[in-house]
């Protein structure tokens, strides 16, 4: 897996500071992506050990509220072969930090085990150990520059958590713009 971009104390892509990893890779090409260059799965650079342990590093101040992943698209089934071992890490040696995911991709695609595109022996792991998705691919016609989180009103901050635990979709708090 390559990446586009690692933004140190980021405080737009999820509450509080925290470190955002931009990886690359994406076949939603949503028209008016903000980062199209990270569609390609050979753009940026390899994602390697020495790259986990700076974030891994950056993730140690108390101040650092989490991890944020998005790209590009952290659930294409190839990237998710990487994301997950680097979660598992993540919560072995920083507990306590909270996890977000951006991903073009729904809830409902993620989840269906019929969806090859982007569901795999990976996906479901991925989502019991991360806290925040935020789904659904941006939609230029439904862009919203007031809402929290996401672009567009068709995506979703969705509290991973619950929503495993209820067996239905609970939107975060941080889904709503008050």
């Amino acid at each position: 897996m390559n990446y586009g971009e690692i933004k140190y104390t980021d405080i737009a892509n999820g509450v509080g500071c925290r470190t955002s990893l931009f990886v690359s890779g994406c076949t939603h090409h949503c028209k008016g992506c903000f980062n199209e260059e990270t569609w390609d799965f050979n753009f940026g650079k390899p994602f390697t050990k020495e790259v986990e342990d700076e974030i891994i590093e950056s993730l140690r101040p108390a101040y650092i509220a989490g991890l944020t992943i998005l790209g590009g698209e952290p659930m294409e089934v190839v990237n998710q072969k990487v994301i997950r071992p680097f979660i598992e890490r993540v919560k072995a040696e920083v507990p306590g930090k909270n996890i977000w995911i951006y991903s073009g991709y729904t809830w409902e695609e993620l989840t269906d085990e019929d969806n090859k595109r982007c569901h795999c022996e990976d996906t479901m792991e991925i989502l019991r150990s991360i806290d925040v998705l935020v789904d659904g691919e941006f939609k230029l016609d439904l862009k919203n520059i007031s809402l929290r989180f996401r672009g567009s009103s068709n995506q979703r901050v969705i509290d991973v958590k619950k929503t495993l635990e209820e067996k239905s979709i609970v939107l975060s708090e941080y889904n709503y713009n008050e």
